[in-house]
């Protein structure tokens, strides 16, 4: 077996030992609900994103880029969307830094030249090293991606100025994704309301971690963070929430975001009958409890 499907495959076997961790394995859960008196919550919604061409180089060619934290042409950690039309398909390219992305709407192959057409559809994760040559390609009516890096700017480069930074590259399609119930973390409540409720772990690095939440068709409950970065954006489904202190209820789709600095409460409900998925960035602690 080539090495690098080798490196790959156990990459994916460690992933998967680690998701199937008991619950004292898991990361601990936040102490008690705080009284908050001056919530941080903000909300931006995906139809205030801004769009522009995320590889100017490439003229009408490019897909389009919307930042939704940070900023991608400085120095700072940021996530952002990327919109492609269907039929896409880069050239082979580098990138001056490591970044994760997971796919929001429709189809995504992200590889090396040479691999085998590997779609993921939305809710699928993936990492791309730093260095390494690939292609990405896009089908579907319309194809969005969020995209993390924890540094910037995000540039593409031409594989002449490939190098090996000894990452490897993950696809995790989202039918591979582990999930954690209540009775396997202590992340969630173990309440009758949270029945559905589940997370997984992603990554962890330097004290931040990436995370999914999965909240179940008919949820309404909260999200109690403390970290001093919690950035969440909706992968998949929508999720009303209802934005301190006004009580203003905000319907968030894909790409819609939250975020909050602190101890901070997060209340969200789905009406719509389906679940939905949310990821979260964040250096601290965080939990699901119910509602009621």
């Amino acid at each position: 077996m080539p090495l690098r499907k080798m490196l790959i495959l156990f990459i994916l076997a460690s992933y998967m030992a680690a998701c199937n961790a008991t619950a004292e394995d898991t990361p601990s859960p936040a102490p008690a609900e705080k009284t908050i008196t001056a919530p941080t919550n903000q909300v931006k919604l995906s139809s205030e994103i801004n769009w522009e061409q995320l590889n100017p180089a490439r003229g009408d060619k490019s897909p389009q880029a919307g930042t939704i934290w940070g900023d991608r042409k400085g120095t700072v950690a940021t996530g952002f969307l990327a919109k492609f039309v269907d039929g896409f398909s880069s050239p082979p390219h580098i990138h001056n830094v490591t970044y994760r992305a997971m796919v929001l709407k429709g189809l995504i192959h992200n590889d090396d030249p040479a691999a085998e057409k590997m779609w993921m559809p939305a809710g699928s994760f993936w990492t791309q090293p730093a260095g390494e040559s690939h292609i990405t390609a896009a089908k579907g009516e319309e194809v969005i991606a969020y995209v993390e890096i924890d540094r910037g700017p995000y540039l593409v480069m031409p594989i002449e100025e490939a190098s090996d930074n000894g990452e490897r590259p993950v696809n995790i399609d989202k039918n591979n994704i582990i999930w954690l119930d209540a009775s396997k973390t202590k992340v969630i409540e173990d309440h009758q309301a949270m029945k559905g409720a589940a997370v997984a772990f992603l990554w962890e690095n330097n004290q931040m971690t990436g995370n999914l939440i999965k909240l179940p068709a008919g949820f309404a409950g909260e999200v109690l963070s403390q970290g001093e970065q919690f950035h969440a954006v909706v992968i998949t489904g929508e999720v009303d929430y209802t934005l301190p202190p006004s009580n203003t209820v905000k319907a968030l789709d894909p790409g819609s975001y939250f975020t909050s600095k602190g101890d901070a409460k997060h209340p969200l409900t789905i009406t719509n009958g389906e679940e939905a998925v949310i990821y979260v960035r964040t250096n601290g602690a965080f939990h699901l409890q119910s509602g009621q």
